[in-house]
């Protein structure tokens, strides 16, 4: 038995403008959002076992131990067997381990890029044959942000969050994300915005360069950040504490609660979180970048 083991990080989502622009009949909420992702995020790791098995540790794992069953990394890998078995192709017994280093409910699609990261281990580790169209049904099946996710790339999401276009080129920008350690409920949040309809995004999507970015994104908005604030005023807080740091923008990410702030240079990235971190010590604060595409 083959005993190679494989290791992704699940890179942290963030939403740097989120529109949404209508609701479907089965509820579900029609999204425009402008999506990159961090080199910073969860670590997650398999190989094959003589049982299956999984562990979740870390800074962020006690609140997940307490009910696995319903962890995304574990119905990832349930779906892939799933497949597989319908297929008439064999998936063996596997340890999958998480470091969570993400806070739960926090709007960087933590969950949602765990799960991403382990169908494509798992995928590697099997060495199974499927096609896109079938990963990406799989996915969208594990929750809307698991598609994207599985690109970890920039892009936009339309849709549900299913239909994805990749921008280039785009920006490597230093960011700092902070959490006020508070859950923030999505349904909660969505709830309380009171209009479904919204404008779409600008159309030109053309990011030459960091300036451009800025001026992108403060032309567009997150449709949650004032839904979100109305039942978690810590958002508030946790902007106003990145505002005093001078960023070139601040924003809330998804449906939060945390928030971002982009900055030209590593430099001022570092002093911000030291900033944040020395007056806010329950907080999340990390500095790191969005992944650019050339």
């Amino acid at each position: 038995m083959d005993s190679s083991a494989f290791s992704l990080t699940a890179h942290a989502k963030v939403n740097l403008a989120l529109h949404v622009t209508g609701q479907r009949d089965d509820g579900y909420h029609l999204i425009e959002s402008l999506v990159a992702f961090t080199d910073f995020g969860d670590q997650i790791s398999a190989e094959l076992s003589d049982e299956n098995s999984f562990d979740i540790y870390g800074p962020f794992a006690k609140v997940l131990n307490s009910d696995q069953s319903n962890n995304l990394i574990i119905k990832a890998r349930d779906a892939l067997v799933e497949f597989a078995k319908d297929k008439g192709l064999p998936t063996a017994p596997v340890s999958i381990r998480c470091e969570k280093n993400l806070p739960v409910a926090s709007g960087l699609g933590g969950g949602s890029a765990d799960a991403a990261a382990a169908l494509n281990i798992l995928i590697k580790l099997w060495a199974l044959d499927i096609s896109d169209d079938d990963l990406a049904k799989i996915a969208l099946n594990l929750g809307a942000d698991v598609p994207m996710c599985l690109k970890s790339q920039p892009l936009v999401a339309t849709g549900i969050g299913e239909d994805i276009k990749l921008v280039t080129p785009f920006p490597q920008s230093n960011i700092v994300l902070v959490n006020p350690m508070v859950e923030v409920s999505t349904p909660v949040v969505f709830k309380a915005l009171q209009t479904k309809q919204n404008a779409p995004l600008s159309s030109s999507m053309k990011i030459e360069g960091f300036d451009q970015l800025i001026c992108l994104i403060e032309q567009n908005r997150n449709d949650l950040q004032i839904p979100a604030i109305s039942h978690c005023s810590e958002i508030s807080d946790c902007l106003d504490a990145l505002l005093q740091t001078n960023p070139a923008c601040a924003r809330m990410s998804g449906s939060g609660a945390s928030c971002f702030a982009l900055y030209e240079n590593k430099t001022d990235a570092l002093n911000a979180k030291k900033m944040i971190a020395d007056n806010h010590p329950d907080w999340f604060v990390q500095s790191t970048h969005l992944l650019g595409r050339e």
